[in-house]
């Protein structure tokens, strides 16, 4: 609940801190005092739309501070968790400060935090109702929630999101598939073209760099062989081997002559002749290494070629065309069983409709239920405000399908028998309206779920009996919660925990207004001063003091 609101320098109000309690909580003075100041001020620290020009004149810069008195489960502390704020259950205090040139500061538990999480937070912790509220009962857009809160069926509508949900992947994942179709359809041509050249050539791995070795080992043989056969030739038999023999022969044939002066040249010459043919055998065999096909080596070259220029063609390494040429024909494969997947694809998206659709039908069947229950709950609430002739009916029609169902709630009245029907704020006047607002928060409030309730001058355009019928209906809301009552109206001020008067007053020319807590004494004549105006009679105050005993 609001524990207390302090404001500084904002419109009329220099300093003001107002603490308040649970339960009933009335706000009463005199026409311009400067009751909605106190609203002004209040949506301004909880990042409503308000006014602009708030600071009061000469001042620097406005300020509000909100605390609020919060159960370790409020609803408050979800929402300070998801935006990151440190928080201890407890208090909460918000605070939003105005500059004189406009710039605006919030913090929360005096940590800077944004408008956004301050609506949020606003969201789960105030409800505002009056005569031109559109962030509650008169707000077409939430009836479909409010009437779900009444009818209790969490469980069906977590089964509608989890249906939606369900419809929505199935969609997805079709057109997924059907824009995937048409894409690798465009490309059929191209995509059978490549696999076939691809699995034509049938690349390998490492195959590359094999080619190109064997490709320069050939180039280079056939550079060096000319070479090596006449160095081959000249140590044949018609060459330095025949020369050596006959030098051996020669020499062999005066050897016995020379008295021995021969024999060592005759034993060099035979280790010469044994290294003339080791090196003629070795280059021989070095000759006949060498020896290669001219259309082997054309072959390879064409391969080489081919696989680069393929590489080239598909933007890949040539190691990596084996794996590029796999991943075509999944595409290919794809397009030739995608319209198997498709077909299956959309027998799920069916499926999942129809689920959807049952669904969203078990919840129309609730949420007609719950209207039905809600009309006769509206029409045993009317009554007593003086509103029996009224018709109060929730009307269902079909809407857009959507993650809660495919229904359109609104709340329709009709203020007369026989009379048109129509929205809320659209049919019925102030003082009905005030009314059909406050018989609706009771039948719609089975508990306030933390929220401070806020009726400004709910009550007008009411009186007598009706009024006290207001009142006590607000006294019940607040029974096991808060509300705070901006009221003109004697019998609401009376039921009434606790009581303010906003008074306005003139200090050296300047226009200020303050609030007055009032004690029992102080209630009587304010309370009969709402009864008989500025002049304040002794029937008054008996009546006041009838009223407040009566309460």
């Amino acid at each position: 609940m609001l524990a207390r609101l302090e404001i500084r320098d904002i419109l009329i109000i220099d300093h003001l801190a107002l603490d308040f309690r649970a339960g009933l909580n009335a706000l009463t003075g005199e026409t311009g005092a400067g009751k909605s100041i106190l609203l002004d001020a209040l949506g301004f620290v909880l990042g409503w739309r308000g006014r602009a020009d708030l600071v009061r004149r000469g001042a620097a810069q406005g300020e509000v501070t909100a605390v609020f008195d919060l159960a370790p489960s409020h609803p408050a502390f979800e929402v300070l968790r998801d935006a990151g704020l440190p928080f201890e259950d407890g208090d909460l205090v918000l605070r939003r400060v105005n500059t004189s040139e406009g710039r605006k500061s919030a913090y929360v538990n005096d940590r800077s935090c944004s408008g956004a999480v301050l609506r949020a937070l606003s969201d789960v912790l105030v409800e505002l109702h009056g005569q031109q509220d559109d962030r509650g009962l008169l707000n077409p857009r939430a009836h479909c929630a409010l009437l779900d809160a009444y009818g209790g069926y969490s469980d069906l509508i977590a089964a509608v999101r989890d249906a939606w949900s369900a419809r929505q992947a199935a969609r997805a994942a079709l057109d997924a598939a059907l824009e995937t179709q048409k894409t690798a359809a465009a490309d059929e041509g191209f995509l059978r073209h490549a696999v076939e050249e691809l699995d034509a050539l049938d690349p390998q791995v490492g195959e590359e760099a094999d080619l190109d070795r064997r490709r320069r080992l050939m180039q280079g043989a056939e550079k060096i062989r000319d070479d090596v056969a006449r160095a081959s030739a000249a140590m044949a038999e018609d060459g330095a081997e025949g020369r050596l023999t006959d030098a051996i022969r020669w020499l062999e044939d005066v050897a016995d002559r020379a008295e021995g002066a021969l024999d060592a040249p005759l034993a060099a010459l035979s280790r010469a002749l044994v290294e003339l043919g080791e090196a003629s055998d070795a280059t021989a065999a070095f000759l006949n290494g060498l020896a290669f096909d001219p259309i082997e080596l054309e072959q390879t070259e064409e391969r080489l070629f081919a696989l680069r220029s393929l590489a080239r063609k598909h933007g890949v390494m040539p190691d990596e065309l084996a794996t590029h040429a796999e991943t075509l024909r999944v595409r290919l494969e794809a397009i030739d069983g995608g319209e198997t997947r498709l077909a299956a694809l959309q027998v799920e998206l069916t499926a999942a409709e129809q689920a959807y659709a049952g669904a969203a039908q078990s919840l129309t069947a609730a949420r007609t239920e719950a209207a039905r229950r809600l009309d006769a709950a509206m029409v045993s609430e009317l009554a007593p405000l003086k509103m029996d002739r009224a018709v109060f009916r929730t009307e269902i029609v079909q809407g857009d399908a959507g993650p809660t169902g495919a229904d359109r709630v609104t709340f329709t009245v009709a203020t007369n028998p026989g009379a048109p029907s129509g929205p809320l704020n659209k049919i019925a006047s102030g003082g009905e309206l005030s009314r059909f607002l406050l018989a609706l928060k009771v039948c719609l409030t089975a508990e306030n779920d933390g929220l401070t309730l806020i009726f400004d001058e709910i009550d007008r355009g009411v009186g007598g009996a009706t009024a006290d019928a207001v009142g006590r209906r607000l006294q019940a809301l607040a029974a096991e919660g808060q509300v705070l009552v901006v009221t003109h109206s004697p019998q609401v001020a009376a039921l009434a925990a606790q009581h303010w008067r906003i008074e306005k007053s003139v200090v050296d020319e300047t226009t200020l207004s303050r609030v007055v807590p009032l004690d029992p004494h102080d209630r009587v004549d304010e309370i009969a001063r709402m009864i008989s105006g500025d002049r304040v009679t002794d029937a008054a105050r008996q009546a006041a003091e009838a009223l407040l005993s009566a309460a």
